[in-house]
């Protein structure tokens, strides 16, 4: 009988497990299981759901470092970390429908300019560019199919029973069509690849609660997402595209880093997770997008806070206006526009509505305003020529423990934790930890 692998999430990690499995001459049956839309229905703002998840559908840079985006060698050592990043470069490039414009950027020395306000972290960085995203999608989703891949879109899953009765099946997953509310079916299986993004974390915990599978505490990961005009940071561009400034603040268990760095045709991006608005950011590479803006996450990184998962979640309902969107800060700019031209649904607020936002940060917004002043600092011409879209948010539920060389759960060796199931925080990382434990799979 064939084995049948059913993979719950189409973003980078289940779609570069399932690239591996096909590529390898698989003997079973693939399904792969999303809430969102296949490319060719997919809307430009529908960022959460849908083929290649959030970060492949809106960013296109690709990390090239294990101490970027996740705890990767952690698993499976610093040089098959490396070997594992290599397949998922290669996999945009090849479905790339213009392979020569992927570009590599690898700064080597952190400027002295920086000192003494910030470090600089330099790594690799490949750019896909946001406007090719969507083309690399239909043809990886064509080439699946093709492989005899069954996707199933617009479908929510609704719990999955780790223990089946059912002697066929090593896990039983219940799925609901969002067409039909209410209807449930179900859907067997050999092995389960979890490999949920950011909009499935909620359900990821509470599959964790439900098993009471053994965690890993993980930090809060929350701040802003900085919007300026390019020229005020050009000097540092010029050395490090993909800037990461950061701080420590080891005796307050405290990090701060920008993160994200989009340059030349830069647009805030809404995010809309459990309900609430926060933001990210992406660049498009044609010239006719050319807004010369700069924009970035500035974010925090809180160890020591009890139940770090739903403290992040508090902190951001709190910062929602009173019609449902987030908010907007600067002492002498408007909300931006989108690539579309429509404004950045946002709600903007004075100097006394700042005061809310950090009352609810519980005093800890003072690292960020202490941020900004360094970046003033050092880009003297920065001045008060900036906003920020609050919050931006990265949630890290609680991280469940695995063996190292599969990623299967301790508890349950049939089910496969993978990307930000497993807080793998980025599309290079999320994808090679899909792929490797497709090699486990196909070796097994």
């Amino acid at each position: 009988m064939k084995k049948k692998i059913v993979i719950v999430g189409a973003g980078v990690a289940g779609i570069n497990a399932a690239t591996k499995l096909v590529d390898n001459n698989f003997d079973g049956e693939i399904t792969i299981i999303d809430m969102g839309k296949d490319p060719y229905k997919r809307l430009p703002e529908e960022v959460m759901t849908g083929m290649l998840g959030a970060g492949g559908w809106s960013d296109g840079k690709l990390t090239y470092h294990t101490a970027i985006g996740g705890q990767l060698k952690k698993y499976c050592g610093e040089d098959k970390a490396m070997e594992l990043m290599d397949q998922v470069i290669t996999n945009f490039k090849r479905f790339h429908p213009k392979p020569e414009e992927v570009q590599c950027s690898n700064p080597v020395a952190e400027p002295d300019f920086i000192k003494p306000q910030f470090g600089l972290r330099l790594f690799p960085v490949w750019h896909v560019g946001t406007d090719y995203l969507l083309e690399i999608a239909k043809n990886w989703y064509q080439y699946l199919v093709d492989k005899g891949v069954n996707f199933q879109w617009e479908t929510k899953v609704t719990d999955i029973n780790f223990n089946p009765s059912t002697p066929e099946y090593e896990v039983m997953i219940h799925l609901n069509p969002l067409s039909e509310p209410g209807k449930t079916y179900y859907l067997g299986g050999d092995k389960l690849i979890f490999a949920v993004g950011k909009s499935g974390i909620d359900f990821g915990k509470s599959l964790a609660d439900s098993y009471n599978l053994p965690t890993e505490p993980k930090s809060v990961q929350i701040g802003v997402r900085f919007e300026a005009p390019q020229h005020h940071f050009q000097k540092l561009i010029d050395i490090s595209y993909d800037f990461k400034l950061y701080r420590k603040f080891d005796d307050k268990g405290v990090s701060l880093r920008s993160f994200c760095t989009n340059n030349n045709a830069a647009y805030v991006a809404v995010e809309e997770t459990y309900g609430n608005y926060t933001y990210n950011g992406h660049a498009k590479k044609d010239e006719k997008y050319r807004n010369d803006m700069t924009n970035f996450g500035i974010i925090m990184e809180l160890n020591g806070i009890e139940n770090p998962f739903e403290w992040s979640r508090d902190v951001v309902k709190q910062c929602q206006s009173i019609d449902g969107r987030g908010l907007y800060y600067s002492p002498s700019r408007k909300v931006s526009q989108t690539s579309e031209g429509d404004k950045v649904s946002a709600f903007q607020i004075d100097e006394s509505g700042m005061d809310e936002v950090r009352k609810v940060f519980e005093g800890k917004f003072s690292y960020i305003d202490d941020f900004i002043d360094g970046m003033k600092e050092i880009f003297p011409t920065l001045k008060d020529d900036w906003g920020m879209y609050i919050p931006e948010v990265k949630y890290l539920s609680p991280e469940p423990l695995v063996d190292y060389t599969n990623l299967a759960l301790t508890k349950y060796p049939n089910v496969h934790f993978v990307g930000d199931a497993l807080s793998a925080r980025g599309i290079t990382v999320s994808g090679a930890q899909g792929t490797y434990v497709a090699e486990y799979l196909l070796k097994n």
